[in-house]
């Protein structure tokens, strides 16, 4: 038999020793719940606000002079503070308005960015030197290239009807 004789002897109504009752289950279900939520605040929830705190800080502290970087790598430095949601960046060859909040890092005097300078035009061009001359290799002989005979087609040849007994008679 596949039920044992315990299990088989307990009526519908009385609890088994040793198994949960409803309760019990709903609660245990209820406190992993919860600590999967407790795990997901300080895991994800708590670091974002703290990043996005730290971030509208740095916005509204932005002054003229602020080297920043905006949200789409340009880095320059902020020239004017024009409202509560734009900023005048030099960016050095020129200059552009951007909205406050696409400013994603504020570069401190000690951090170095790697920034390319502005293009320089000069009126007189610098003297070149002379470039070494190489020797050029000696020239190859190039050598005709013969295409290959066209292939012949193959004709057959019928053979030659046999006369017929009409044209015997002609």
């Amino acid at each position: 038999m596949l039920i044992s004789v315990a299990h088989a002897s307990v009526e519908v109504g009385s609890e088994v020793a040793g198994a949960p009752s409803v309760a019990d289950a709903f609660w245990t279900n209820m406190g992993l719940i919860g600590l999967m939520f407790v795990l997901f605040y300080l895991l994800l929830i708590r670091p974002q606000q703290k990043r996005l705190k730290d971030q509208r800080a740095m916005l509204d502290d932005l002054k003229k002079g602020d080297k920043v970087v905006t949200g789409g790598g340009l880095v320059g430095s902020v020239t004017k503070v024009i409202s509560d949601t734009e900023v005048e960046i030099d960016l050095g060859a020129s200059k552009v308005v951007a909205l406050r909040y696409t400013i994603q890092t504020k570069m401190d005097d000690n951090a170095k960015v790697n920034t390319p300078k502005p293009a320089v035009v000069e009126d007189k061009p610098k003297a070149k030197k002379a470039a070494p001359k190489k020797k050029a290799a000696p020239a190859t002989k190039k050598t005709a290239v013969k295409k290959a005979p066209a292939k012949k087609t193959v004709v057959k040849k019928t053979a030659p009807k046999k006369k017929t007994a009409a044209k015997k008679k002609a």
